[in-house]
């Protein structure tokens, strides 16, 4: 076993892409600020690009204690190489405890190869962390078997401590004006070897695919909906409300939603306003996705559901009545109003 002590802190991967930081690098310092109190250490964002300094204040604003910058020219777009060269730099010269990352595309690329030039182990995909009280060691949770399993995983042997975290799962800390961070300059030699790659152009595409854990109204259809043409009304109501579809895993898979529209363990975890959830049973993989919204409404036929175990509101009865009268009487109230 290694000795730990010289590892400190916890250190969060920050995601930027033409100097715009990911929403969920403002998540994953959120988080470390609860890990690092339990730990009694700091937190730390380690920031890769060229010219991105003048993104160390809004970092120290959401609760990093330290900006580890590091700003090279090889690092002004996203490749893989130099970047894990960066981090592994600063992770050998810094050595956290815990070091997380988004699970996003670049997240997924990078964490791996971060983690075997370290030697130590990766949990990815996690949608819950904590600190074992007994032991101090970080407890990474996620989901495994398809959703069926929730999987603890611990790294005992070897340090830091490393995971990556879906998009969504945490909440970002409040921001402080006017909080500041230290910016540490960390300096390294980037060399260039033949896993380099060269970009000779980017071509950027609007993406038509809608990003539901942004909305603030949800109206989410299950295996109940029957068929891919009854989802118009949940489109229907949606838009009466001013929100957004979404789907459960079993709509998704039966081809009646997007994949991007999953809300669950293997889909997306939500946080909206309202949740009305449409022909839902309520398995536990969808309810961890979904069961911190503010307010949550079921509709089902079937009255022992276990959705209606965590829905704020509940009415059983027939979606295809139900749902159109429902958004009848929004209608009816809007125009009212």
């Amino acid at each position: 076993m290694k000795e730990f002590s010289e590892y400190k802190g916890v250190y969060v991967f920050v995601q930027q892409v033409e100097g715009v930081i990911a929403p969920v690098s403002f998540e994953l310092i959120g988080k470390a600020k609860e890990l690092a109190k339990s730990l009694n250490t700091t937190v730390s964002a380690v920031l890769c690009g060229h010219n991105v300094a003048g993104l160390c204040d809004e970092l120290g604003e959401y609760g990093a204690d330290t900006v580890v910058l590091i700003d090279d020219p090889a690092l002004a777009e996203y490749t893989t190489e130099p970047y894990a060269q960066a981090v592994y730099g600063a992770i050998d010269y810094f050595k956290p405890e815990i070091f997380l990352y988004g699970a996003t595309t670049i997240g997924r690329d990078l964490a791996p190869r971060v983690s075997a030039r370290v030697h130590t182990g990766l949990t990815a995909d996690c949608t819950k962390l904590a600190i074992d009280e007994e032991t101090g060691r970080l407890l990474m949770t996620r989901p495994a078997f398809g959703g069926n399993l929730m999987a603890t995983i611990v790294c005992p042997y070897f340090r830091p401590q490393m995971a990556t975290v879906r998009p969504g799962v945490m909440q970002k800390a409040p921001r402080e004006e006017g909080r500041r961070a230290r910016v540490l300059p960390f300096n390294l030699k980037i060399e260039r070897n033949d896993r380099f790659v060269e970009i000779l152009d980017v071509i950027k595409k609007m993406n038509e695919a809608v990003d539901i854990s942004e909305a603030k109204v949800l109206v989410s259809g299950g295996r109940g909906m029957g068929s891919k043409e009854n989802f118009r009304m949940l489109y229907d109501l949606a838009d009466a409300l001013g929100g957004r579809v979404s789907a459960s895993r079993a709509a998704v898979d039966a081809g009646w939603a997007d994949k991007e529209l999953q809300v669950g363990q293997t889909g997306k975890t939500v946080r909206p306003k309202l949740y009305i959830a449409v022909g839902i049973s309520g398995a536990i993989q969808h309810i961890a996705g979904m069961e911190e919204s503010e307010i949550i409404i079921a509709i089902n036929r079937d009255e022992t559901a276990p959705i209606f175990g965590v829905a704020d509101y509940g009415v059983v009865g027939d979606l295809n009545k139900v749902v159109p009268m429902l958004t009848k009487k929004i209608l009816e109230l809007k125009e009212q109003n």
